[in-house]
């Protein structure tokens, strides 16, 4: 069966100051982000984050999940549109929560909750991973300028969102990668999606492009070369961790690709957790945040403090944006090695 669906490549400048955010492209500073909740919001994120963490044990928060990729692609596909940017292909994201506004399958909803809360984060129940936020193309930026390698490593994108970092990764010959959100909903609506365009973009542009305009089919399976060493995830970080030390063996990576997933004091112990845990040995952690998260109350040199209390991990400053507000990028790696 196929098919019929709007879905096109649209070419855009690889620079995240030129890819700008409304209901799911890039978010400006002067946007609502993180750093401009309300008090109510950072209080009642908070009371959330401490019930969560207090009942780990009982999965009460978002347990861990892991998707599937469908056979058929025309379902995954169908309505979206995509765009490219820094070599990589996305789908809009404002297509998708218009799309998702009307009707959610997976049963979140968290389109309509955010805008009834006029927020893009909630606490335990969205965590922003529906937008591409600006941290995630200084990375990008910072391991084309370095040419950092990833060829046969394992590779996790903590906190996914779109997952342009794995990708990126996945692109330039990692062994395996592995995705993870706190929200099923954006590992299934936008995650995969992506990982489907991006591992398969040629065969997608070109079946595109023999069809006329309006009666555009996709072929039903992509090509299974870069897909099969993907894999997808969604819960709560301390969760996600358990699932994985209970893999048999159990996983680690080489290298765990994070952005803007610190403006949150109360989620670093989890992330703590997951590093801890899930990073080989001789692994990295690359980390991309803004300095600081106006009213969260998160930021890098919070997190370092976390990290430096903690006695396991040595951090170090790999680069420093100045325009605007604040942003860094840190490597993080076991003392031992």
């Amino acid at each position: 069966m196929s098919f019929q669906f709007n879905f096109n490549i649209v070419e855009t400048e690889s620079s995240s100051e030129d890819i700008i955010e409304d209901k799911g492209k890039i978010k400006e500073d002067n946007d609502v982000q993180p750093e401009n909740l309300d008090d109510k919001s950072v209080r009642q994120r908070a009371t959330n984050s401490a019930t969560c963490a207090a009942s780990d044990k009982t999965l009460s928060c978002a347990p861990a999940t892991e998707h599937q990729v469908p056979t058929d692609v025309c379902s995954v596909l169908e309505n979206k549109i995509v765009e490219s940017g820094s070599g990589l292909h996305f789908v809009n994201v404002s297509v998708v929560e218009m799309t998702l506004s009307d009707s959610d399958v997976s049963g979140e909803n968290i389109v309509s909750k955010s805008i009834t809360s006029n927020s893009d984060l909630i606490s335990g129940v969205y965590e922003g991973g529906m937008k591409i936020w600006e941290c995630t193309f200084d990375l990008i930026r910072y391991f084309e300028d370095e040419d950092v390698r990833f060829e046969d490593k394992s590779v996790l994108d903590l906190g996914c969102g779109a997952g342009l970092l794995g990708l990126f990764s996945l692109k330039q010959k990692a062994k395996e990668v592995h995705f993870q959100d706190y929200n099923r909903t954006v590992i299934e609506e936008i995650t995969i999606p992506n990982a489907l365009v991006n591992c398969d973009s040629d065969g997608l542009t070109k079946s595109m492009d023999d069809e006329p305009t309006g009666k555009r089919v996709k072929k039903s399976h992509p090509e299974t070369g870069l897909l099969s060493k993907c894999r997808f995830f969604s819960g709560e970080w301390s969760h996600f961790t358990q699932l994985m030390l209970n893999q048999v063996p159990p996983v680690k990576y080489d290298v765990i690709l994070t952005s803007e997933t610190i403006y949150n004091p109360a989620y670093y112990s989890a992330l703590h957790d997951v590093f801890q845990n899930l990073l080989a040995s001789e692994g990295i952690v690359y980390l991309a945040s803004k300095s600081h998260y106006f009213g969260v109350g998160g930021g890098v040199h919070l997190f370092e403090t976390f990290i430096k209390e903690r006695k396991l991990f040595h951090s170090h400053t790999l680069k420093v944006h100045d325009d605007g507000l604040q942003r860094m990028l840190l490597s993080l790696a076991f003392k031992h090695s």
